[in-house]
Formats: structure tokens, C-alpha cells, sequence
């Protein structure tokens, strides 16, 4: 019998509200040694994940665009609006700055192959978990496919 994604999950994730101050985003991740953590709103819907490469632009900044100049104009090479969202994240105060929105979720009755499978595709490397009701009961993350991979 295949495995499903409740069957490798991390169940009871710890979450943070969009309001919530990066600092205590940070001092969550670093205390529960996790890489990434389901924003939820008020009525526990997961709205976006907040995890280390959203916070990297807190240290880092963003890069401008690169852009050549042509007549006294300026020409983008890269959609510009990418940039405005970077200093965005890098600036930010609040979850909400700094998250990803548009969060990928998965059901836990999911076979585990084709979480793994969403994950490659999107290039994502944590997936919240919702039950029949859509409500976040778990965390399911690379490391836990990896980890499943080697118990089989």
C-alpha cells in the first residue's frame, strides 16, 4: 500500500498570522528548528508560508534589474515590478511583507508520489496540510519525503 502524505507529515504546525512581527517569525523558526512556517488567518484559513529564503532578503537585499539605457530612456531586461516586490520583502516589518502568498496545499490523504511530484514541479520545499473540513493540521516537507524514502 502506497504512502500518503499523513503518513510522513509533521503534524500541529506551528503558525504565524500575517500580523505577526518578523522578529518573532524568526526566533519561531529558529526555536522549533523548522525551515518554514503556514501563515493563517483569522479563521485558521493558511493564506501563504513564510520560510527562510522570504526572510534571506532581511539580510541580503535585493538586486535591481539589469537595464541598459537607449536614448536617454531606460529599458528594463527584467520585469521591474519583481524588484518592487523584493525591496518590498527586504524592507518588511510584518509576515505579511515578507511571505509568500499564494500558498500550495495539500489534502492528507494525497499519495505521497504525487506531493513529491507537486513539490519538484513548483519548486517548493514545504507543503501545507489540510484535512476534508480544508483546515491546516499538518506540515509535509522534503526532508520528510526523504526521510520516508529511507525507511522504505
Amino acid at each position: 500500500m502506497s504512502k500518503t502524505v499523513a503518513d510522513v507529515m509533521s503534524a500541529n504546525p506551528v503558525t504565524v498570522k500575517p500580523e505577526t512581527p518578523l522578529k518573532e517569525a524568526i526566533k519561531l523558526l529558529v526555536e522549533n528548528r523548522i525551515s518554514g512556517l503556514p501563515v493563517v488567518d483569522d479563521t485558521g484559513e493558511v493564506i501563504g508560508v513564510i520560510s527562510e529564503s522570504d526572510l534571506m532578503w532581511q539580510e541580503t537585499g535585493p538586486e535591481p534589474p539589469p537595464f541598459i539605457m537607449f536614448l536617454d530612456s531606460v529599458i528594463y531586461l527584467q520585469n521591474p515590478a519583481r524588484y518592487d516586490k523584493e525591496l518590498h520583502k527586504a524592507f518588511g516589518q510584518t509576515v505579511k511583507e515578507a511571505m509568500s502568498d499564494r500558498a500550495v496545499t495539500v489534502f492528507a490523504d494525497l499519495p505521497l508520489s504525487q506531493a513529491a511530484r507537486l513539490m519538484h514541479e513548483k519548486k517548493i520545499r514545504r507543503l501545507p496540510v489540510l484535512n476534508s473540513d480544508e483546515q491546516l493540521i499538518g506540515m509535509i516537507t522534503q526532508g520528510d519525503i526523504i526521510r520516508s524514502m529511507a525507511e522504505s
